[in-house]
């Protein structure tokens, strides 16, 4: 509480102690319904407790409240507040919550009507919501131990002949439905590798055996089925480690509609900030942000948002100073939860971060000197502007571009894998606009040695990968999983699928001699496999035409592709932009845009591709108005209120450096350059065109092999084997002790210990030593003076250790 407050007025706020949850008076109390009326047989709705705190928040009270009914034989309620009709007429529930007592009138009605069961509608849901049909059960490619079910359930024909007819149909026992093996392994009765799924005498468990009981109906085509899900709640502010009890409501063809909370399925897109369990409660974290949690169900899906604040209300939030549209953007997303940002960096912080993100490469010892040096106020634009004129900005980007559009030596040759990188790192250097280097590699035809982006199709060399990896790098959509059943988390199906995937249906690599040539030709026909259905080429999210366009269909693509009005294109490449300099997509994984995983700050993204655009796709544009923005320029040292955020741009992050720049990091800081085999001497790993360059380091920090378009190929995640290798690689010692290296020039040029540490600091971490630290190394030279050389390494490879070396900060 001291800290907090010597905090407050250190930045001349007023930090005021909030409450959890549970700790704040409730004034109001309401049941969400205030009536429920269920028609039909075995028909159910959830009740939601609703409070209101003094300060006027609403919050979740349904897990604190305990229910009865009057009259059982009418409606049941069980402990978490479902009312299940169990008779026709009417009775009502008490509600016990924060002292209060509420009452819900409840009318019941043909409850006694035989059930119309339906396979798709009661049994599919069931298999779904317990795993059943998921690829890590019965889902998989070859099914588990003899029983195979579609992935989701996205054929339920198949998965019905699986249940009733497969095996002569000793899976189901009419005669006797609780016998039957499917109910008996599910309830745990006979040994299931699953594990027990429903108790004996569970709704579920009722269902599959009175389906079983009515003779395994499959359904008519006639029967209703599930048009949409919303989810109650659609929002809420949550406090730290509050609940939220969600309902889940399916709307059918016939507009009935249903309680599904139960058998929905539930995925946090966050889980520090909160978590959601199997019953669709939500639990805030410790760490503030927003969060979306999303529900499906039967191809379905809807969300919940949530905001989750500090609990330390801030009284006075102070006017914080904007560089740019960024800020003002990212201010007031922080003051909604409480959240200062930490200072401005330093000029220091800022060089060496800017120069890693730019160029991907450390400024030297003299550039060091001079931009701390330098005394003009606008010194850190310049910077930008002339980072983004080094030949190092076209190297280290056009390795960016080629792990994502696959350059691929092994796959194309020596030459043509060059040509294709050329064409890239050309693109580059030359600042070629991004939709127009987005639509050369679309429509790219000719011969592979000549027109390097032609060769994206001999690498991806079938329609669907196409499809697929363009959609991914292009776009930000995951559309793979979309080509065998319904995306289980958005909107995409496989018509949307056989519809990008029929622009490159057309495309071919024919023999021209002794060269290749790749052309579109010819109006092949694209059909779903699954059901046969005819699909023309028509981009995402648009409307299928009656025919394919004529001539050569990508053109179509391309137009749509880097349209202004096109809802992915600029968002996504700026997604992408921003996720690299700022250490987090808005959109995180950057190459997952759906509906049930939003942007973090949607105006904010808006706003940076609608700048794209504006900028006619100009990428060092972009560049500089990120690197402009005071939000980039933030410390990367926390204050008391953004310590836990990691979400939400309130500090710098620290991020983990690509295998190739922390290589040259090592042969630029010791002065050794790194020859790697086959290539000539003077290469820098960045500018390692061909992945396949044989090399331990660059294997062991994560260099992707090239083989799919995620961003995820890149390992950044730390191991053992990486410590272990910094701390004993001889390599890296012998560049240390190597007589032409940074260790001995210095010991030959200096030899004034003072001046030597300051050397080093500049080489190492692009600054000056504080006081402290000059003292420390300085007392350690003089301390080990008759073995200087040594103690100067010693403390080179301490340099080399350090998380200030290894991160970007």
């Amino acid at each position: 509480m001291k800290r907090t407050l010597l905090l407050g007025l250190l930045l001349g706020v007023s930090l005021l102690p909030g409450r959890a949850w549970a700790e704040t008076p409730v004034v109001s109390v309401t049941a969400d319904p205030p009536t429920v009326r269920l028609q039909g047989p075995n028909a159910a709705y959830s009740l939601l407790i609703h409070g209101k705190t003094t300060d006027g928040k609403a919050v979740d009270l349904t897990g604190q409240a305990k229910f009865r009914t009057a009259q059982p034989a009418i409606a049941s309620v069980s402990e978490s507040g479902l009312v299940r009709g169990t008779g026709n007429g009417s009775t009502t529930v008490a509600i016990d919550v924060a002292g209060k007592q509420l009452t819900v009138a409840v009318r019941v009605e043909g409850s006694d009507q035989p059930r119309l069961f339906n396979f798709n509608n009661d049994i599919i849901p069931l298999l779904a919501r317990f795993g059943c049909n998921t690829s890590g059960c019965h889902g998989k490619a070859n099914g588990q131990n003899g029983f195979k079910l579609s992935v989701f359930g996205f054929d339920p024909e198949a998965d019905y002949a699986a249940l009733v007819k497969e095996s002569r149909g000793r899976r189901i026992f009419p005669e006797a439905p609780e016998f039957s093996l499917l109910l008996r392994k599910a309830s745990g009765q006979l040994a299931h590798g699953g594990g027990t799924k429903i108790a004996p005498g569970s709704a579920e468990y009722e269902t599959i055996r009175g389906w079983i009981a009515a003779g395994m109906p499959y359904g008519s085509a006639s029967d209703p089925t599930v048009a949409s899900i919303r989810v109650e709640p659609a929002e809420r502010v949550l406090d730290m480690k509050a609940p939220q009890q969600l309902r889940v409501i399916a709307k059918y063809s016939d507009g009935r509609e249903a309680d599904v909370t139960a058998h929905a399925r539930y995925q946090t897109n966050n889980e520090g900030v909160a978590s959601v369990s199997a019953a669709g409660t939500v639990t805030a974290g410790e760490a503030p942000g927003d969060v979306a949690i999303m529900a499906s169900y039967m191809n379905s899906v809807a969300l919940f948002r949530a905001m989750v604040p500090r609990g330390e209300f801030i009284a006075n939030y102070p006017a914080l100073p904007a560089h740019n549209f960024i800020d003002g953007l990212v201010f007031a997303k922080l003051q909604k939860l409480n959240v200062l940002p930490s200072d401005l960096a330093d000029d220091a912080e800022y060089l060496r971060r800017v120069y890693l993100d730019v160029i991907g490469t450390l400024p030297t010892p003299a550039e060091a000197r001079s931009f701390l040096d330098d005394p003009r106020a606008d010194k850190r634009a310049r910077l930008v502007d002339a980072l983004v004129q080094r030949p190092e900005f076209a190297d280290y980007w056009a390795l960016k571009w080629a792990d994502l559009l696959r350059v691929d030596r092994q796959a194309l040759g020596h030459k043509r894998a060059y040509a294709y990188f050329r064409w890239i790192r050309e693109s580059l250097a030359a600042n070629k606009p991004l939709d127009q280097f987005a639509r050369e590699l679309l429509t790219a035809e000719g011969a592979l040695e000549d027109n390097g982006p032609a060769n994206f199709y001999k690498v991806v060399n079938k329609p669907g990968e196409a499809a697929n990896t363009l959609s991914q790098v292009f776009l930000g959509v995951r559309l793979s999983c979309a080509e065998c059943h319904h995306h289980p988390f958005d909107r995409w199906g496989q018509s949307d699928y056989f519809g990008m995937q029929a622009f490159f249906a057309p495309l071919a690599a024919r023999g021209a001699g002794k060269s290749e040539v790749m052309l579109a030709s010819g109006n092949p026909v694209t059909k779903i496999p699954q059901t046969g259905a005819t699909i023309h080429a028509h981009p995402l999210g648009m409307p299928m035409p009656t025919a394919n366009p004529p001539g050569d269909r990508r053109l179509v693509l391309a137009d749509w592709l880097a349209a202004p009005e096109n809802p992915y294109f600029a968002r996504n490449l700026a997604n992408r932009a921003w996720a690299h300099f700022l250490g987090r997509g808005l959109v995180e994984p950057v190459d997952d845009v759906r509906a049930t995983n939003p942007p973090s700050n949607p105006e904010l993204l808006d706003a940076l591709a609608k700048y794209l655009v504006e900028q006619k796709f100009d990428f060092r544009q972009l560049v500089r108005v990120l690197t402009a923005s005071r939000v980039y320029q933030l410390s990367s040292r926390p204050n008391a209120t953004n310590e836990k955020d990691e979400q939400n741009y309130s500090r710098a992050l620290f991020k983990r450096l690509p295998a190739e720049v922390l290589l040259d990091m090592v042969s630029q800081t010791t002065a050794v350059p790194e020859k790697f085999p086959g290539v000539p001497a003077g290469f820098r790993a960045v500018q390692l065109w061909d992945s396949k360059v044989p090399h331990d380091f660059l294997k062991m920090f994560g260099r992707p092999v090239r083989a799919s378009a995620c961003e995820c190929e890149r390992v950044q995640q730390p191991s053992v084997a990486q410590v272990l290798h910094f701390l004993n690689s001889k390599e890296l010692h012998a560049k240390l002790e190597h007589e032409g290296g940074t260790v001995a020039q210095l010991m030959r040029q200096e030899k004034d210990d003072g001046k030597l540490v300051e050397a080093l600091y500049l080489t190492f971490y692009s600054r000056l030593p504080d006081e402290k630290e000059r003292t420390a190394a300085v007392s350690f030279l003089k301390k080990e003076a008759d073995q200087r050389r040594q103690a100067v390494e010693d403390l080179a490879w301490s340099m080399l250790n350090s998380l200030e070396f290894i991160f970007n900060h």
